[in-house]
């Protein structure tokens, strides 16, 4: 019988003794964490099943990137995106946090600036604050309902080498389309910048018309003075297993991105490529129904927030992460004043904008109404 998005993602997994930092937060606490970008639902049947015949045979040594995995990598990102990419592009990562430090430090001299959007998720600007770079701003501003770069008031001196860019955007859950990335790949060209693209959530399109563009693939330029960031983490819920890649297409900065990684980072698990290859090869029936689920739970988020007192939900391409404006609430900080009513979100001033709230809905349908109970209660409790 086959279950339906409903049930399947449906069914609750208590985690809170499960060494889930997403859950150990509010240990002991009534408040619901819906915070780190990670979900609640348990990992496609395939991936649990390829993980117990590795643990069944009883050894862990040192492993290396299977070719099978490599395989299907390329297959996968052109019957998705129709970017064809060589095997030899890939250097697979433990993390794609450490792929974004990585690139900071391989494709900048320490007086070479950093620009990165804002609000963006916090390791763009971390990355560039631990390898004490430059950093430099390209605002994030409302443009016709969608979160985009205001490139006109980006800021670029002459240090400025390389740009980070999160696609689909987190927060704000856009998907840029090909013509808002080819503005990207021109400023880029203009004021001679590499391009870092972080694609992680390219998977988790849930407007039916958003198709995702990886940075790279839009011309030969765009490849050559790029690295992208790709996950199956997102995906189907295995970050905790650490098993991401860099597609670095230019010789020069793939050996410097390698010559930087060397003796630092270390190789990926054995039980993580385990994971990876399952999930490219056996689980896209997975990721369409958590997709319709996902959609569900976006819609209603949507309709409930914004039929709210003081508070703005504008639409969500892609992601499971909510970016609410908070910042007509007359509270000194929104995301205290939901903390204390049991919701814990992530705050606003982690991204760079303290007016905001980041809501995780990748949970079950029990945890994000009782969430939107709580959060509707403290805001009639205002008035």
């Amino acid at each position: 019988m086959t279950q339906t998005p409903q049930s399947l993602f449906d069914q609750p997994v208590d985690r809170r003794n499960s060494n889930s930092v997403k859950w150990h937060k509010y240990k002991d606490q009534d408040v619901l964490p819906m915070w780190v970008a990670d979900s609640d639902f348990r990992v496609p049947q395939a991936i649990t099943d390829a993980l117990h015949r590795h643990v069944d045979h009883g050894v862990f040594g040192y492993g290396r990137a299977p070719e099978r995995l490599t395989e299907l990598l390329v297959k996968r990102m052109w019957q998705r995106y129709q970017w064809h990419i060589e095997p030899d592009w890939i250097v697979y990562l433990p993390g794609l946090v450490c792929g974004i430090n990585l690139t900071v430090r391989a494709l900048t001299a320490p007086e070479q600036g950093v620009i990165s959007p804002k609000p963006i998720y916090p390791p763009f600007t971390s990355a560039a604050k631990l390898a004490q770079r430059p950093l430099s701003i390209a605002p994030i501003t409302l443009q016709d309902q969608r979160w985009l770069l205001d490139l006109s008031q980006t800021e670029v001196t002459p240090a400025s080498k390389l740009m980070l860019l999160c696609n689909p955007l987190n927060p704000g859950g856009t998907v840029f389309h090909r013509e808002e990335l080819q503005d990207i790949l021109a400023f880029a060209e203009q004021h001679d910048l590499y391009v870092c693209s972080d694609e992680i959530h390219s998977d988790l399109l849930l407007d039916p018309n958003a198709r995702h563009i990886p940075f790279a693939s839009l011309s030969d330029s765009a490849a050559q003075r790029s690295v992208t960031l790709i996950a199956p983490s997102k995906t189907f819920n295995i970050a905790g297993l650490g098993a991401s890649m860099a597609i670095i297409p230019d010789p020069a900065l793939r050996r410097r991105f390698l010559k930087t990684k060397a003796g630092i980072v270390p190789e990926v698990n054995v039980l993580a490529y385990t994971a990876a290859q399952a999930a490219y090869e056996s689980c896209q029936p997975w990721l369409e129904q958590q997709l319709a689920f996902l959609r569900q739970h976006r819609d209603r988020l949507t309709t409930r927030i914004n039929a709210m007192p003081y508070l703005k939900l504008h639409p969500i391409e892609a992601t499971y992460l909510a970016w609410i404006d908070a910042s007509a609430l007359p509270v000194p900080s929104p995301f205290k004043f939901f903390e204390q009513a049991g919701v814990g979100l992530s705050p606003g001033a982690d991204f760079g904008d303290p007016g905001f709230v980041r809501l995780n809905f990748a949970c079950t349908s029990q945890t994000l109404n009782q969430a939107l109970d709580r959060m509707q209660q403290a805001i009639e409790a205002l008035s």
